[in-house]
Parts: C-alpha cells; sequence; structure tokens
C-alpha cells in the first residue's frame, strides 16, 4: 500500500495565550521578596489581619456535615435544590422566590451561572447580542462569547469623576434592539465599585420594560455594599418590571466559599408554562458543561440557612465584613480629593485615577501590586497599609482632583 501523507498535527495550529493580566500580578506578588509589599490585585475579601478567613457559620456547618452526611452520591444536574431555593430567598426574596415564572439550578460559582445563562440565550435565539457597560469584570465579554453571543458596549463610568454615566448607560442601551439581553450587576460594581441609585433602578427598569429588553442580572457581592436586603433591591425591582430576566448568582463573597464554586441561576420566564420548558433546557445543558455541580459548598449554605441560629452568625459576620470595607473606603476617601469618590462607592473594588504606567511604577518602586487597569481591591488593604498605600499614591493624583 501506497505511504499516506501524514495527518497535519492536531495541535500544531495552536498559538501561545496571554496569561491573565490579574493571575499575572498575582504571580509577581508572590515572587517578591520585599516585606513591606502589599496586594491590592487579588478580589477574595480579607480581615484586619489580611486573611481570607473561613466563616464561622461555615466551620459550623461543615462540622455537622462531616458528623451526619452519609453518601457523596450524584444529586442531578440540578445540584442542591434545597440550597437554590433558600438562597433565592434571600436573593430574590418575596414573592418572587416562589413566583412559578421563576426556575433555577445550582451552578459551579456565579461564572458557571453566567456561562449557563449565555448557553440558554444562545440556545433560544441563536445570534443574540448581549450590551455590557465598560468597564465590567474582564471575564464578562470571554464568557459570553464563548457561547456564542455578540457583545456590544456602552458607556458606564467617568473616571474623570469617579462616579456612573448614566446619561451614558442610558444613550447607549438606546441603541439595543427588542430581545436584547443587557447585563447589569446587581450591587458592588466590579471594577468600580459605583452602584445604581435606587431612583437610577426604577429609570432602567423602565427603559429595559420599554425596548422590550432582557436583563441579565449578575449579583456577585450581596450584603457586601449597603446589605442584604438593598443589594438585592435593584433586582428585584427590574424582575418585576419584565417579563423575562435571568439572575446570575455567587456565593463565593458572602459565604467566603471561594474554592468551593457555590452558585445559582434563575430564569423568569413569561408564564409558569414556558418556565417547565426553560428548565428542561438548563439541565440539559447543564449536564453537558459540567454534568453535576460540586455540592460540598452548597450543602454547607443550605446547612446554615436551614439553622436560625446558623443564619443569624452568617448575617452577623457578614456585617462585621461589609463594615470593614465601608471604613477602609472612608479612610481612603478622606485622604486625598482625587479619592473622595472611594467612599460614596460599594463594595470591594475601586478604579484608581491613574494610568497604567503609574500602575506599573507603584509596582516597581513601592512594591504594590494591582493590574494594569487601576483596579483596587480595598479590603487588601489593613489598618497598618493604608497610610503607605496612600503615601505612595499621592503622587501619582491629580491635585485639582
Amino acid at each position: 500500500m501506497p505511504d499516506r501523507p501524514a495527518a497535519p498535527a492536531l495541535f500544531g495550529s495552536l498559538e501561545r495565550q496571554q496569561p491573565d493580566a490579574l493571575l499575572a500580578v498575582i504571580a509577581m506578588h508572590r515572587a517578591d521578596p520585599r516585606p513591606d509589599k502589599i496586594d491590592v490585585g487579588v478580589g477574595v475579601y480579607r480581615d484586619v489581619a489580611g486573611a481570607t478567613p473561613v466563616m464561622r457559620a461555615v466551620k459550623a456547618a461543615e462540622a455537622r456535615l462531616l458528623a451526619s452526611q452519609s453518601s457523596k452520591g450524584y444529586l442531578g444536574a440540578e445540584g442542591d435544590q434545597a440550597f437554590t431555593d433558600l438562597i433565592a430567598d434571600i436573593a430574590l426574596g418575596e414573592p418572587l422566590a416562589r413566583d412559578g415564572r421563576i426556575t433555577g439550578i445550582q451552578t459551579p460559582g456565579g461564572t458557571g451561572a453566567l456561562r449557563l445563562a449565555a448557553e440558554l440565550v444562545a440556545m433560544s435565539r441563536p445570534g443574540s447580542t448581549i450590551w455590557m457597560g465598560n468597564p465590567t469584570w474582564p471575564n464578562h465579554g470571554p464568557i459570553f462569547r464563548a457561547a456564542g453571543l455578540a457583545v456590544r458596549e456602552h458607556a458606564y463610568f467617568d473616571r474623570a469623576l469617579g462616579d456612573i454615566d448614566f446619561d451614558g448607560v442610558l444613550d447607549g442601551l438606546a441603541a439595543a434592539s427588542a430581545g436584547d439581553i443587557v447585563l447589569l450587576h446587581g450591587c458592588c460594581h466590579n471594577p468600580t465599585g459605583a452602584a445604581f441609585s435606587a431612583a437610577q433602578w426604577r429609570a432602567l427598569a423602565d427603559l429595559v420594560a420599554a425596548r422590550r429588553l432582557v436583563p441579565l442580572i449578575d449579583l456577585a457581592y450581596q450584603g457586601l455594599g449597603d446589605g442584604l436586603v438593598e443589594d438585592a433591591a435593584g433586582a428585584r425591582k427590574m424582575l418585576a418590571a419584565v417579563p423575562e430576566a435571568l439572575v446570575a448568582y455567587s456565593c463565593d463573597k458572602n459565604f467566603g466559599l471561594y474554592r468551593e464554586r457555590v452558585g445559582a441561576l434563575w430564569v423568569q420566564s413569561a408564564g409558569a408554562a414556558t418556565s417547565l420548558a426553560v428548565r428542561d433546557t438548563l439541565l440539559t445543558l447543564a449536564r453537558s458543561l459540567w454534568s453535576m455541580p460540586p455540592d460540598h459548598g452548597a450543602a454547607a449554605v443550605r446547612t446554615i440557612l436551614e439553622d436560625p441560629a446558623l443564619a443569624a452568625d452568617w448575617r452577623a459576620e457578614l456585617a462585621g465584613m461589609r463594615d470593614r470595607i465601608g471604613a477602609v473606603r472612608a479612610r481612603l476617601g478622606a485622604a486625598h480629593p482625587a479619592l473622595s469618590p472611594i467612599a460614596r462607592q460599594q463594595g470591594l473594588f475601586a478604579l484608581l485615577p491613574i494610568d497604567p504606567a503609574s500602575v506599573m511604577d507603584l509596582r516597581e518602586r513601592h512594591a504594590i501590586y494591582l493590574p494594569a487597569s487601576g483596579r483596587v481591591n480595598v479590603a487588601g488593604l489593613r489598618d497598618e497599609t493604608i497610610e503607605t498605600f496612600v503615601t505612595a499614591l499621592v503622587p501619582y493624583l491629580s491635585p485639582m482632583a
């Protein structure tokens, strides 16, 4: 038989990819031998000692699971349905959480919820467009594009003012067509920390309803802004105003379960009958994406929320985390006029009014690590490092700000 030509190498066409910018910053901080280095890049809560603790209620719930859990058998593509229902009470509240038009399943973190939402949209209406504010979490775009959605941007943040460019938001969304998806941060905007006011949420709900758009709300930091109820108010207002919506949720931050990947997706459809088809489709998609979500973190959250004492302790510790973030924001806001917007913002993140060259200089000269975008995690600062951070930062700030 004649020799067959060699098949081309399967992976020969692949090219090296740019590393994730934030992960690269984390690696550089880890490798820096300077003892006074400061990490305000990685997006996790840190306490006064600089640690990311396991919450008391989580520890107690895990101890109960260790003692009582009798099986590690499969739960199914929907995961722990009791978890999803209980966390819906926290996120959506009554009566939405028990509305027959809304169906939800557990996901691997908020990222899994966003990807599942994107896949559902792509299956329902191929070629759909999703609108995102600029800036947003850098992983939003790749998630939606990977699912086949067309991504368009609208204005969101006025960096000079340190506040939302709300006219820009409204003007940008005026170009959206009926049926387009609109990504909205439910609270604690990443990366800016600038959240919509109650009046702005009302105006957005009116616009979205009038233009027949479909909101996808990323609710990843509930309880770390103004409070559990307050942080969900905008999402609830939006769901009450429109027939169809999606809510992607993460427990990673407000339960401190970062490595456990605990999340949920809820979909509001036009009617209870449609919600059955939505649920079937969610389960089919989930089966092909990850088969079944991890159980341990969701079981811990369910155990907490089923026990009034554990739930109360979780709420108390979450309030303490929120108070600490607020205290750091207040100190930064009072330190320099250019930083004053930070005190009015919420959540872990703020976007400093500096350029990438200044970020590089802070890294090289002062061992202060943050992404080139200027996004800082304010919870990465401790009482003893705030003054050092501000002193190093001030030369890069505009004196007229």
